[in-house]
């Protein structure tokens, strides 16, 4: 795929949506695109997260050991998915394993290039930190709206 393909991408990744050309420039010119055959992992539960990675084609399904140690589908993601994102903020593990269920690409973005990202570019950091504050009060929402499962 071509930089413009992977900054068009990028633009649709909520976390990234209104940046500016040059802002997706960087990300998608310091991202590594990664193919994986079908069967592959992409990466592995509890493994160090490092980087997130932005599904560019194909389909990975999310698995996570259940309580009897076996794999259990989580769900499927698809072209536009950001995954392990709160790995370009801090060290954390990976939640889950990703295994392509067709041949697929994702674009690997490390914590060293988003944190080039926010030192460039500063403003993107309020962007980003009113963006995550947004997803945990979605989590925030859904856990609460599954409570009554846990009682």
């Amino acid at each position: 795929m071509a930089l413009a393909d992977d900054i068009h991408l990028i633009s649709q990744v909520p976390l990234f949506r209104g940046l500016d050309g040059d802002q997706l420039r960087l990300i998608a010119f310091g991202a590594e695109r990664r193919g994986v055959a079908a069967g592959q992992e992409l990466f592995r539960e509890r493994s160090p997260a490092e980087s997130a990675f932005v599904v560019a084609s194909g389909r990975f399904e999310l698995l996570a050991a259940g309580r009897d140690g076996n794999l259990v589908a989580e769900k499927v993601a698809g072209p536009g998915t950001l995954l392990s994102e709160l790995a370009l903020v801090t060290m954390v593990e990976r939640k889950f394993t990703a295994i392509a269920l067709e041949d697929s690409e994702a674009l690997r973005i490390t914590r060293t290039l988003f944190h080039r990202l926010l030192e460039e570019y500063p403003q993107v950091g309020r962007a980003v930190e009113a963006r995550i504050r947004e997803n945990i009060a979605d989590l925030a929402k859904a856990a609460a709206a599954m409570q009554h499962r846990f009682r």
